[in-house]
């Protein structure tokens, strides 16, 4: 499973909103037997970074943006993994 673009508004940060959809996000993979769930994030987003490590995702690659302006600032992607087998 691929979780793409989860985001809280800032307004309601800090109250575990994120740490619920995570979780939510999780227990649907489980439940429909995925092995794994992967997202990336921007080098930027520390706060992301910070929650994907308490929820238990792994740092899996790192790699600079693949395009002009991404080799250019050194815009780096960090792609987590969260592994799914044998966690029923």
């Amino acid at each position: 499973l691929a979780l793409k673009r989860m985001s809280v508004r800032k307004d309601y940060r800090g109250m575990g909103i994120a740490t619920a959809l995570g979780r939510t996000a999780l227990a649907f993979a489980r439940q429909r037997g995925c092995r794994a769930v992967v997202l990336n994030t921007l080098m930027l987003q520390h706060e992301a970074h910070a929650l994907y490590e308490r929820l238990g995702f792994r740092r899996h690659r790192h790699y600079i943006l693949p395009t002009a302006y991404g080799r250019l600032a050194n815009c780096t992607i960090t792609t987590y993994r969260y592994d799914l087998c044998g966690t029923r």
